[in-house]
């Protein structure tokens, strides 16, 4: 049995514990009023769709050792420079294992990022129904390391977090602000990371792949929403150089997370040239495609909370992302809700069919008697 991720690590000398030092206020709210309606609605939304990462999913699906997420080769970054063509089947088939290994890893990554900033802003919020909500956010964090950990050893690899993401987290959590901590994560980690998840889930032909990033999105939808709610209440309030100084940070938070995927850490590990593979990556047509659509769900989200000076939207614009300003994000979000209930509906008629099975046996072994 395995004793820990850790030891699936094939990058040597990574610490077991990452601490970052932090100061900020505990904020209680003596009021204990009824709340406002669209955040008690989301508090009660958040209570109902609860789910068991050990039953929901079915964990009795297998993966493909060649390519466990069965993944067009396209998809991988290194598809598109020399370096793929020198590799055999075998090679190949590694690299597969190894990159969405490494994927699945900063997912996993940056659910504990996201369970350790949800339980901060429970903290420091200072109002009793955004408590409630991220309380119940606190559970789903927990609940989405708990699945891709699991995951993650099904593939007997995984990676440490990229640095891009290591420096936004420790942003997130150094801040002492609450809106910073909401602004990094609720915002531009996971409005990223449900374009990421979805990436997978609609292009991967392997079930469980699918599974694990659908009913995970399923949760962040709500989560980007709280942020959203939250912020776009807050944030009119601020003053001008409050409000530039969040969209300073907004900006070069979205460069991080641009370079979030580059796996420079996987390129090195394997003693690929990784500025070469890198560069290659980011002239492919594909790639560029690619690194537009994760910001899908953030620029329609950062419109609606009000930062959208001309200097967020340039910068946007320079990045490539400014069109997905008018993304309903509404309906992105009962998308995910809508897949996440059709493999429910799939693991259903199975369990129902397995149960008809075993009892068309039973009948079977009485008549032969």
């Amino acid at each position: 049995m395995m004793a820990s991720l850790r030891e699936l690590y094939p990058i040597p000398e990574i610490d077991t514990c990452w601490t970052v030092p932090q100061e900020f206020e505990a904020a209680f709210d003596w009021e204990y009023d009824d709340g406002r309606k669209q955040m008690m609605h989301l508090y009660q939304k958040g209570k109902d769709m609860q789910w068991d990462a050990l039953d929901r999913i079915d964990w009795s699906l297998e993966l493909d050792p060649d390519n466990p997420m069965e993944l067009p080769d396209e998809l991988s970054g290194i598809y598109h420079t020399p370096v793929w063509g020198k590799f055999n089947d075998k090679e190949k088939a590694e690299f597969r294992r190894l990159m969405q290994s490494w994927t699945m890893s900063q997912f996993m990554q940056g659910e504990q990022a996201a369970l350790i900033c949800a339980a901060k802003i429970v903290q420091q919020v200072p109002d009793l129904d955004a408590k409630f909500y991220a309380s119940t956010q606190v559970m789903d964090e927990a609940r989405h390391v708990e699945a891709y950990k699991k995951y993650l050893g099904i593939m007997g690899v995984a990676y440490p977090m990229t640095k891009p993401l290591q420096t936004l987290v420790d942003q997130a959590l150094r801040d002492s602000r609450w809106d910073m901590t909401y602004l990094a994560m609720q915002v531009v980690i996971e409005g990223l990371a449900l374009a990421a998840f979805g990436n997978i889930r609609d292009i991967s032909k392997n079930q469980l792949s699918q599974q694990v990033n659908a009913y995970v999105m399923e949760d962040e939808s709500r989560h980007v929403a709280f942020g959203r709610l939250t912020l776009k209440e807050y944030y009119p309030h601020l003053t001008q150089a409050e409000r530039d100084e969040r969209e300073e940070f907004l900006v070069e938070a979205c460069y991080h997370m641009r370079d979030r995927f580059e796996a420079r850490e996987l390129y090195e590990h394997l003693d690929l040239p990784v500025d070469e593979v890198v560069e290659a990556q980011k002239n492919s047509e594909f790639q560029r495609h690619f690194r537009s659509m994760l910001f899908q769900r953030i620029v329609p989200i950062v419109r609606d909370i009000g930062l959208w000076s001309d200097k967020i939207q340039a910068a946007y614009a320079e990045m490539g992302v400014i069109g997905f300003a008018e993304t309903n994000y509404d309906e992105l979000s009962q998308n995910d809700e809508k897949r996440a209930e059709e493999f429910d509906d799939i693991n259903k008629r199975k369990r129902q069919d397995y149960v008809e099975g075993v009892a068309a046996l039973g009948a079977s072994g009485v008549a032969a008697e």
